[in-house]
């Protein structure tokens, strides 16, 4: 009998929402990939700089983000990403879709 993975299974859950976490954040303001990490974290949605920056770059490419850079007091310039207009669309079709997703998987396990 085949062994299951949960852990494996619950990653793949969390990198299915990503995205949206990225544009719910930035919707709060604009942001540093380290400022965007920490919340993760703080919220126990464990990701590594490795996996953020393929997402940023490709929201960005998509018009969802975009960034400008900024002078640092400690060090080279920071890149801070800001969620565009297109971006806040989005983002309000994934609250519905999560809000819908949430109900429907409420709906199949109290039957």
């Amino acid at each position: 009998m085949e062994t299951i993975n949960v852990d494996n299974i619950k990653a793949q859950m969390r990198k299915g929402i990503l995205e949206y976490c990225i544009l719910s954040i930035l919707s709060k303001g604009d942001a540093y990939v380290s400022d965007i990490i920490n919340e993760l974290k703080d919220s126990e949605m464990i990701v590594v700089e490795g996996t953020l920056y393929p997402l940023l770059t490709r929201q960005k490419n998509q018009g969802l983000l975009s960034y400008r850079w900024e002078e640092s007091t400690q060090g080279p310039p920071r890149k801070y990403y800001a969620i565009t207009e297109k971006g806040n669309a989005v983002l309000g079709e994934l609250d519905g879709a999560w809000t819908d997703l949430v109900r429907v998987i409420d709906n199949i396990r109290n039957k």
